[in-house]
């Protein structure tokens, strides 16, 4: 397994990380540590969870799972989606920081969160507001670094300048969706990171679980699948464009003795800026295939080969 610096900062994660929103939902829980065990055995040191998965028990079983074993994983959790009908039990305030990163806390049962991230953008809370309480979490030692998700490349600047002008902890990741199907942030957001030195971290880069090749024209979908239980993913992705694209890709890799899901980690790990890639698993062995794919070093020439597939579809 291979590291990088999560953003500027000077800790280290894997280049696969190891994204668990089913923890505790679609997986239960004897799998899901069954799947975190597997991803320590590969040498994957960077766990990202949130606290609505599944209510909050994708943090708690994190917290069974790794006992004794804490100081082997950099810990990623978030904070602002809603946990409950009240007004004030979502958001990016700092009432709902401070009351949330104890339960988080609790749940995962640790002193310090090494990645404390702001899920979703709050436009009622001054993003100052957010930024004091998330510094001093990092002064009080609950947490280590702070990043956010889902932000816009002007959000996320607005507030890396926010920290400068104030001399507070600055987000030093931005996780985003990202893959071979959906390249939206390389419009605004990978320039700007680039130049800020700000770390990506893509989510969905299987797109849930199209890349992967489980899915075939005209056949019935695997019982359990995301696309099964989930029809808005299904009709998101499950589209003559992209099933098409899938067909070119899966040239491309057969001709190198890889698969596309290998491609979709690889080509995402190609992109400098990006810091470690999500990914979920259902099963252990799904892991080892993810490894599979940091571990491919696309040359340059095959990035540019992959992106001309891809541009033939924009």
């Amino acid at each position: 397994m291979e590291f990088r610096h999560l953003g500027k900062s000077g800790l280290q994660v894997s280049t696969l990380g190891l994204g668990t929103n089913n923890f505790g939902g679609r997986t239960e829980a004897g799998p899901s540590a069954r799947v975190l065990r597997e991803a320590l055995d590969l040498g994957i040191n960077f766990i990202d969870t949130s606290n609505v998965y599944a209510d909050g028990r994708s943090e708690e079983i994190i917290g069974e799972t790794l006992a004794g074993h804490r100081h082997q994983v950099i810990l990623a959790t978030k904070v602002s989606s809603p946990v409950g009908p009240g007004t004030n039990q979502r958001g990016a305030s700092r009432s709902h920081i401070m009351q949330q990163v104890e339960v988080s806390l609790k749940r995962l049962r640790t002193d310090t969160i090494d990645l404390y991230q702001i899920h979703f953008p709050d436009p009622g809370t001054p993003i100052e507001e957010t930024l004091r309480a998330l510094d001093d979490l990092v002064h009080q030692g609950k947490v280590r670094y702070i990043g956010c998700s889902n932000f816009s490349a002007w959000q996320a600047c607005e507030a890396v300048w926010t920290s400068r002008a104030l001399n507070l902890a600055s987000f030093v990741t931005v996780q985003m969706e990202y893959s071979l199907l959906v390249r939206d942030i390389e419009r605004e957001v990978v320039p700007f990171c680039q130049v800020y030195q700000i770390g990506i971290i893509p989510y969905y880069p299987l797109a849930s679980g199209l890349l992967t090749g489980k899915y075939r024209p005209g056949e019935t979908l695997p019982e359990g699948t995301r696309f099964a239980t989930t029809p808005r993913f299904k009709d998101r992705f499950l589209t003559e464009r992209n099933l098409a694209l899938m067909d070119r890709l899966e040239r491309f890799v057969n001709e190198r003795g890889h698969t596309v899901g290998e491609l979709a980690i690889a080509w995402l790990l190609g992109n400098a800026s990006v810091c470690s890639v999500i990914a979920g698993a259902t099963k252990p062995e799904q892991m080892v295939a993810n490894v599979k794919g940091a571990e491919w070093h696309l040359t340059l020439q095959e990035m540019e080969e992959v992106k001309a597939l891809l541009d033939r579809q924009a």
